[in-house]
């Protein structure tokens, strides 16, 4: 599956040509390097959606995502909260 991202989206995040494997829900991911949760978040759109995203096993709090930056082999997990009956 390939993700399209809006170009307006990527001139906002940082430049960077390292480029690291991580795990994303699960799915081996490459990433630019030096990104922040609020960077991948923004990324693929999710920035502000009703969510959680744990990284290596930690929750991580909402107001720490612009200073939360993640490494290579580091396992992120996102979940969208999605209300109902």
């Amino acid at each position: 599956m390939t993700t399209t991202v809006n170009s307006r989206i990527l001139k906002s995040l940082p430049s960077n040509d390292e480029i690291m494997k991580i795990k994303l829900n699960g799915k081996d991911t490459e990433t630019p390097g030096g990104y922040t949760i609020a960077d991948l978040l923004k990324m693929r759109d999710l920035l502000g959606k009703p969510l959680v995203v744990e990284l290596n096993g930690t929750i991580v709090k909402k107001d720490l995502y612009d200073e939360t930056k993640f490494a290579e082999g580091d396992a992120l997990e996102i979940v969208r909260l999605v209300g109902g009956g």
